[in-house]
């Protein structure tokens, strides 16, 4: 009996996880949209102050819930470093978001070497990816 009330109440109320990887060199705005993006889609939560957001050491995690289905975002720090541990996440991931500075044009092939690393690992075969130019709305020094 225990078992079948469980298991109406998980399919009831129980949403589907997906995880999201949210990849992309330091300083290309992955934590900020991820605050952003939390703010645009959970009503509840308030958002921290976009001037104090640092650089990611290790990750941030963010999730939304949106209709059935419950988005677990995991933002990746982006420095040399920590780019070998990406792959450590690719197994879990269900879609990936690849951040790129659109306003630091002396990165951008450092940040074409990363992605061109990391989308050729198999176990992102069949992933839906994203690029997202981001920065394009502040103007070039």
């Amino acid at each position: 009996m225990y078992t079948l009330l469980s298991g109406l109440y998980k399919y009831m109320f129980q949403k589907d996880e997906y995880c999201v990887l949210i990849l992309g060199l330091d300083n290309a705005g992955k934590t900020t949209f991820l605050e952003q993006t939390k703010t645009k889609f959970s009503k509840s939560y308030k958002g921290m102050n976009l001037s104090k957001v640092t650089t990611t050491v290790g990750l941030n995690i963010g999730t939304i819930d949106v209709g059935k289905a419950r988005l677990m975002f995991w933002d990746l720090g982006g420095q040399e470093e920590l780019q070998s541990l990406w792959d450590k996440y690719y197994a879990e991931s269900h879609g990936v978001i690849y951040v790129i500075d659109s306003t630091d044009e002396e990165r951008l092939s450092e940040s074409k070497e990363a992605f061109e690393k990391m989308i050729c690992s198999e176990a992102l075969e069949g992933v839906p990816l994203l690029i997202l130019a981001n920065k394009q709305d502040v103007p070039v020094q």
